[in-house]
């Protein structure tokens, strides 16, 4: 197949070339003529001034064949092995320019191919980690009730309750996710004031705060501008921030909610007084399934708040003093004023 290619491909440039090399020819046979002619040269100038531009033709044809063909041949022959899942394959940039520059993109494209297959397949095997482990606790306390082991009452089916329940959540943070990764998530913006929806998060999550012993602060200007967003996905957004916070932060601790306007952006922080992220685990907090060393959730929050945000044009970063605290900021776009 690669000596067809090949042979295709010289064909090609005979077919392509031909008809320049005759118009060449012919220009150089009546250059020659008028030489005779006007110069007075031999006649044999006639004869042999076109047999050596053929000469140089044909030398120059061979050369910019090696010096051009191969490496687009080798092109071709690379792309046929990643059309056939190969995506280690890599080009020696050589030849022209042109051909370097195609050679880079095409090594670029297969580093990115191959990185993406890399993040699929670690995807596959983190989604069945995660859904193997409530699975099983549902299967063990199921299989324990029905052969005595477990009483059937309330308590050991609540417990399985809970773990479909956990199940239902990873289901849907994955749909949330890949929804918004593949850009098909949609987004019900209208809108919206930031500080009253801050305040009901900050309500849905009270018990949780008061179990833990961490006060909640709310630092929301009330004259702030409207913001066009989806209220529900930012409620999330803001609720799973929370949550972590109340989390990772201490008996006695406080978790502090700011806002302020920023030129044309509503930034919000997060800052709790907890044990902090070491500095090597502060740059992955946002991949997928990345979980601290105490995490109890999927690993998929932070990631989905962070596609959340990008979705509504806005950004999100996190900074954290180890044995102080973690503080994540995000912003969002403020409606433009009349």
């Amino acid at each position: 197949m690669w000596r067809r290619r090949r042979i295709r491909f010289v064909g090609a440039m005979l077919v392509f070339l031909l008809p320049m090399f005759i118009l060449f020819s012919l220009g150089v046979a009546a250059f020659a003529a008028v030489a005779i002619r006007r110069l007075g040269a031999p006649p044999q100038v006639l004869y042999l001034t076109p047999a050596f531009a053929w000469m140089v033709i044909v030398f120059l044809f061979v050369f910019g064949l090696r010096h051009v063909g191969n490496p687009v041949t080798d092109i071709v022959d690379a792309a046929q092995r990643v059309a056939d899942g190969d995506f280690t394959t890599r080009i020696d940039p050589g030849g022209p320019r042109f051909v370097r520059t195609v050679a880079s993109a095409f090594n670029t494209m297969t580093e990115r191919l191959e990185a993406h297959d890399r993040q699929r397949r670690e995807l596959m095997a983190d989604i069945a980690h995660e859904l193997r482990t409530p699975l099983t606790v549902i299967q063990g306390r199921l299989e324990g009730v029905l052969d005595g082991v477990y009483p059937r009452d309330d308590e050991r089916l609540s417990a399985v309750l809970e773990e479909t329940r956990v199940l239902a959540r990873l289901v849907e943070d994955l749909r949330t996710l890949a929804n918004a990764e593949t850009g098909v998530l949609t987004l019900q913006k209208e809108p919206t004031e930031l500080a009253p929806l801050i305040q009901d998060v900050v309500h849905s999550l009270s018990a949780d705060a008061s179990a833990s012993g961490v006060a909640v602060r709310v630092d929301a200007p009330g004259d702030l501008p409207a913001l066009d967003i989806d209220p529900l996905r930012i409620r999330e957004v803001i609720a799973n921030l929370l949550s972590n916070a109340l989390h990772y932060t201490p008996t006695g601790g406080t978790v502090t909610i700011s806002v302020h306007r920023e030129r044309s952006r509503a930034r919000v922080a997060v800052s709790d007084t907890g044990a902090g992220i070491e500095a090597d685990d502060l740059p992955k907090i946002f991949d997928r399934f990345y979980k601290g060393r105490s995490s109890r959730g999927s690993g998929l929050g932070l990631t989905i708040a962070r596609n959340l945000v990008t979705a509504h044009g806005g950004t999100i970063r996190a900074a954290s003093d180890p044995g102080r605290g973690t503080t994540i900021t995000f912003d969002l776009p403020l409606i433009p004023e009349p």
